[in-house]
């Protein structure tokens, strides 16, 4: 066998074992209160979201989105991924008998990631049950979906439970990643094998297993469903959770062989008032030395509620020096719709 199959092997090997989902799956005689793969698929709808193109997000996202909700009530309660809906002033979903549906926003949490829409009409499909991602393991079968019903259903591998640390001032600390990846992931639902909603999709990643782990090609991350439910009445009746915001700085940064640059300073932003700039490498938070992203955001955060003075260790070309970032409140810095 030669070298180049070898290394592959174990990609072959997730992918031949996630394909065995769904005969397994379909081999299984199913609880009375699972629901079928036709259940599955009729709960899931197609988002789309118009936002207007003066939108803090509209050139980096995009003025017209598209992506995946999933049912989770009898009252048309959808549940996507919250960059689709990030400044929207009008959703639109598509079920699966192609009958378009006006929806409103009815809130949206840019810590976790979630966004919660309600259809104005009623959709034709039994809810899927939330389910617990804390159960989810490593090794265990899962079945994502995305908004084109059965032929957008692909069975996948749970390759590691892990932090992830996004660029855009986000984490979670216990993410969900899979393999092989399914296309059209955002708000892709992430299903186990007892037919509940475990995860909704976030993202495409080029490494979804551990660090120092054998490659297996890209996978996707899920944000757990578990990051919903604390924070869920709280989106019902006011549009965003009511704990105090996090401090906030309005960059982009990445991590370079141990370094941390800053890639991009958003206009009209904290980090832009005091002077950030791109290429500007931040060695620590208030004199704690940082390397990661994830060090970053718990020494930023850690700091106190959003309106903080941040005092941030850079270096700018040849000089190292500390810069104060009086932090602020992302949600006002965005332009939302008013509902939320």
């Amino acid at each position: 066998m030669g070298r180049h199959v070898l290394r592959h092997l174990p990609a072959i090997a997730a992918i031949l074992a996630a394909a065995a989902f769904l005969a397994s799956a379909l081999a299984t005689p199913l609880r009375a209160e699972q629901p079928t793969m036709d259940e599955l698929v009729a709960a899931i709808v197609k988002v789309k979201t118009f936002v207007p193109a003066d939108a803090r997000s509209a050139q980096t996202l995009g003025a017209e989105r598209e992506g995946t909700g999933v049912l989770i009530d009898g009252n048309g309660l959808i549940v996507t991924i919250g960059y689709l809906i990030l400044e929207a002033e009008r959703v639109e979903l598509t079920g699966r008998d192609g009958r378009k549906i006006p929806a409103e926003i009815v809130g949206y949490d840019y810590e976790s990631g979630f966004g919660l829409l309600r259809a104005a009409t009623k959709i034709a499909a039994k809810p899927i049950k939330i389910g617990e991602s804390a159960e989810v393991k490593v090794k265990d079968r899962v079945l994502a979906i995305n908004y084109a019903g059965a032929d957008g259903a692909r069975p996948a591998l749970v390759v590691a439970r892990r932090v992830f640390a996004g660029y855009w001032e986000y984490m979670l600390e216990n993410a969900i990643f899979t393999a092989p990846p399914i296309m059209e992931w955002g708000g892709a639902a992430l299903i186990a094998q007892d037919g509940r909603l475990v995860g909704i999709g976030s993202l495409i990643v080029n490494d979804p297993m551990d660090a120092g782990s054998s490659s297996i090609g890209p996978g996707n991350m899920f944000i757990p469903i578990d990051e919903l439910k604390p924070i869920m009445a709280d989106l019902l009746t006011q549009g965003r959770p009511s704990t105090e915001p996090r401090p906030w700085l309005g960059i982009n940064s990445e991590e370079v062989r141990g370094r941390l640059f800053i890639t991009r300073v958003s206009p009209g932003t904290p980090a832009e008032k005091a002077g950030l700039k791109q290429g500007d490498l931040i060695l620590g938070v208030g004199g704690t030395p940082v390397k990661t992203l994830a060090e970053f955001y718990r020494a930023l955060w850690g700091s106190g509620p959003a309106g903080v003075d941040v005092k941030l260790n850079i270096l700018q070309g040849v000089s190292p020096g500390e810069v104060t970032v009086k932090s602020g409140d992302r949600y006002r810095w965005l332009k939302l719709n008013r509902s939320y």
